[in-house]
């Protein structure tokens, strides 16, 4: 126990992780812990198929045995650990509020901050800590300054707040919005740059760049896009609400200038957690969403006036990027790919069965979009539930008509071989 102990300490960065949770205590938290002792030196094509390990990964999680939630494209379960410091930080927050929250709390969220920016590969004073997608990258729209006429580059397959966010500063404030739209899957980076490219004028100012299609989980070349932005003198905004901790990257990969995402989803962070990325250069100019006492300082922090929340979800974070970083990036994205091969190369032997999604692990890696001939995403999404209680969603937006089927690391093989079966039953 006591090597094990040092081993997670060494590995998560933090000995609250273990000494303050009683799942770590748990045989099924000691398990897990002698699993990725043993898991750290074997090679990744072997553990991402070793049914074993992950399902002792599950035992991590509260997940219901009878519903089996593949729609974790929407927000995924916090393991069992980051339940209990939500937990625990509420109820030390309801001793004494105005003290335990402000005084105490409120004093964890630098180290914090750093241990994000560890995480996304930039500095810390390039990020602000909020509550979801929306909100970050809905900071940023709002916060640019824009004058009628200046153009926007955006998607029609792009996410609605966002779409409805842009359309209200045309409305409000006479910029102009240059719409492409695409067809996918898409396996040619070339064709989605070019497109883009097309659409750049001397007006335009923003590419805003979503780098997962969160309706069928194409995965968007957002570097090149930046890349041939950048060469016109036009800004990149990315909306990474489902790629950050999905996929193995850091920020700078990417070359954008502000970027936003939510937490709860692939880091299984506690419900309502954001984050903002603006690049350093880049603060002072943008407006705060929130008003703050100086709007154009170049302190990240303007973004952070958020008046009364809850601490205890900001400080949850914290075991959330612990229990990430013990499975590790790279291995929960090798495994999120194989689990979306695994169930949809079986599918899809039926003809009648399509998936719209790219099974290259350049193009996708967790989301599909499962389309069924004869049959609406609605009909077929509540077929699944009615019959095998097998959650998911139906999507229909612009072009892309189909059933979203995300699983996570929680997720088994077993439980895949329950919805292969479904879907064959459906077209029996």
């Amino acid at each position: 126990m006591s090597n094990r102990r040092k081993f997670i300490t060494k590995l998560a960065g933090l000995t609250g992780a273990v000494t303050l949770s009683s799942y770590f205590q748990s045989l099924q938290g000691q398990s897990l812990l002698a699993s990725l002792d043993e898991a750290r030196n074997r090679p990744l094509e072997d553990l991402v198929q070793d049914e074993t390990f992950w399902y002792q990964v599950k035992q991590a999680y509260t997940v219901s045995p009878a519903l089996l939630n593949l729609n974790n494209g929407g927000v995924s379960p916090q393991p069992l650990v980051v339940q209990e410091a939500v937990e625990r930080y509420n109820r030390l927050s309801n001793e004494a509020p105005s003290y335990y929250m402000w005084r105490i709390l409120d004093q964890g969220r630098e180290p914090l901050r750093e241990r994000l920016a560890d995480l996304a590969g930039v500095s810390p004073d390039e990020l602000a800590i909020n509550r979801n997608s929306s909100e970050a990258l809905e900071t940023i729209i709002f916060g640019l300054r824009l004058k009628p006429g200046d153009e926007v580059v955006l998607t029609k397959q792009d996410y609605p707040n966002m779409i409805n966010a842009w359309k209200q500063r045309e409305h409000r404030d006479g910029i102009v919005l240059k719409w492409i739209s695409f067809d996918f899957p898409i396996e040619n980076e070339e064709e989605i740059v070019k497109k883009y490219a097309e659409a750049f004028t001397e007006k335009t100012r923003i590419a805003h760049v979503t780098h997962m299609i969160n309706w069928n989980g194409q995965i968007m070349p957002a570097r090149a896009i930046a890349r041939e932005a950048h060469k016109r003198g036009i800004e990149v905004l990315v909306d990474a609400a489902h790629t950050f901790a999905h996929l193995d990257y850091k920020i700078p990969d990417l070359e954008c200038d502000y970027w936003g995402t939510s937490l709860h989803k692939w880091l299984c962070a506690p419900f309502g957690s954001g984050l903002l990325y603006v690049k350093k250069e880049k603060i002072a100019e943008l407006y705060p969403l929130f008003a703050a006492g100086e709007p154009e300082s170049p302190d990240i922090r303007k973004f952070e006036n958020l008046g009364t929340r809850s601490f205890a979800i900001e400080q949850g974070i914290g075991q959330a990027i612990d229990f990430h970083l013990m499975i590790g990036p790279a291995r929960k994205q090798a495994r999120l790919q194989y689990l979306k091969n695994y169930w949809v190369e079986q599918a899809v032997r039926n003809p009648k069965v399509k998936v719209n999604t790219s099974l290259d692990p350049r193009y996708g890696c967790a989301i599909a979009s499962l389309a069924v001939e004869g049959k609406t995403p609605n009909e077929v999404s509540d077929w699944l539930f009615r019959n095998h209680k097998i959650h998911t969603v139906a999507i229909t937006w612009e072009n892309i008509v189909g059933v979203r089927v995300t699983p996570n690391v929680y997720t088994t093989t077993n439980d895949l071989d329950r919805l292969v079966r479904a879907i064959a039953e459906m077209m029996a």
